[in-house]
């Protein structure tokens, strides 16, 4: 089957095409900035945004998609798990 939309120009409203496995690090960051993070196991998000700013989510649900435009994950004070990182 062809790909309907392979002559489109993505933009950050579409759906992410592509993805990675998320381990959170205090000094690692994403070798792509985000377009959505998906929660496998919930908890507390910490995470530094595309703009700089640290941001800490408390109750994030398992299975939950947050669209956010994200550059790290930090270690220090994420509980939440099996974080996928959607470009």
């Amino acid at each position: 089957m062809t790909d309907p939309f392979a002559n489109t120009q993505p933009s950050l409203s579409s759906p992410a095409s592509a993805g990675s496995a998320v381990t959170p690090s205090d000094a690692g960051t994403l070798p792509v900035p985000s377009r959505a993070l998906y929660i496998g196991s919930g908890g507390t998000l910490a995470i530094r945004m595309l703009s700089g700013d640290e941001l800490t989510f408390a109750g994030v649900s398992s299975g939950s998609f947050l669209p956010i435009r994200v550059n790290q994950v930090l270690s220090t004070g994420t509980t939440a798990g099996a974080i996928v990182a959607l470009f």
